[in-house]
């Protein structure tokens, strides 16, 4: 299989499979929680709990005018997977690691798009919390691949950046 092929394969199969997930567990949430319903799966710690997210990452712009709000959160998805494509566009035919980080970014930026535009909001679950003292913003699938995506591209960034300043030089006598 040529380098390019594998390239291609990371990118698009990771979007695929972070779609599916994503959607899967998001349909799963809507036909057996009714808003607000919270299931305890680790006592004090993690819950699944349905959310509408009308706001970005961990709320923000949730309480924005709708006339603002819903276009910026349509377009700007829209706006990142473009220049998410000429990232993919550019990258060098062996970065399959990057590949696949910019395919789960892709991925989990379509995903939650999906829900705003068929239902006006993101639903969120994953419901993380310890006791009743602190409770971490409610998130999906689709935030977590995002998350990870943008992980492995800073860590690949930073590997890459220290293997060029570890570069060895020649020594002049």
């Amino acid at each position: 299989m040529g380098i390019f092929v594998v390239k291609a394969l990371f990118f698009f199969l990771s979007i695929f499979l972070v779609i599916v997930i994503d959607q899967w567990t998001k349909l799963s949430v809507l036909s057996h929680f009714e808003y607000g319903e919270s299931l305890p799966v680790i006592q004090n710690f993690f819950s699944i709990t349905y959310v509408r997210n009308t706001g970005a990452a961990f709320g923000f712009l949730a309480s924005a005018n709708p006339g603002f709000r819903v276009p910026f959160f349509l377009i700007v998805p829209l706006i990142a997977m473009v220049v998410l494509g000429f990232l993919y566009r550019d990258l060098p035919k062996d970065a399959r690691y990057r590949s696949m980080a910019l395919g789960l970014v892709s991925g989990g930026a379509f995903g939650n798009l999906i829900d705003r535009v068929r239902l006006g909001y993101v639903v969120d679950f994953l419901d993380c919390h310890w006791k009743t003292d602190y409770y971490f913003p409610a998130f999906n699938v689709a935030d977590s691949a995002i998350c990870v995506g943008v992980a492995i591209l800073l860590l690949s960034t930073f590997k890459q950046t220290r293997d060029l300043t570890h570069v060895s030089t020649p020594v002049r006598n």
